[in-house]
């Protein structure tokens, strides 16, 4: 019985730390311009580790039209970006 209690604890641990690693990692950055017919927003974004990237401005797509209309120029926000089809994206907003 006891092994069994370790054996579950220690499954447990393992499932978490794989979470834990999976974790997205948010950048911060201000939202500077929004073009909303080209699809497009300039962002002042801390680094983006995720792309290798250092702290700077840069035109983003967004995922969708719905994630676009969130967004207000001079918000601070909290974001994910990606390549996506070659084209750098936020894909996750907080």
């Amino acid at each position: 019985m006891k092994r069994i209690a370790t054996a579950l604890c220690t499954a447990s641990f393992v499932v978490v730390s794989a979470l834990g690693a999976m974790a997205t990692d948010y950048t911060k950055g201000v939202v500077k311009k929004i073009d909303a017919k080209a699809g497009k927003v300039t962002v002042i974004h801390e680094e983006l580790k995720n792309l290798d990237m250092p702290a700077m401005t840069m035109v983003f797509r967004t995922a969708d039209e719905a994630m676009m209309a969130r967004l207000k120029v001079g918000e601070t926000i909290e974001f994910v970006a990606d390549r996506v089809n070659g084209k750098l994206t936020i894909t996750e907003l907080k």
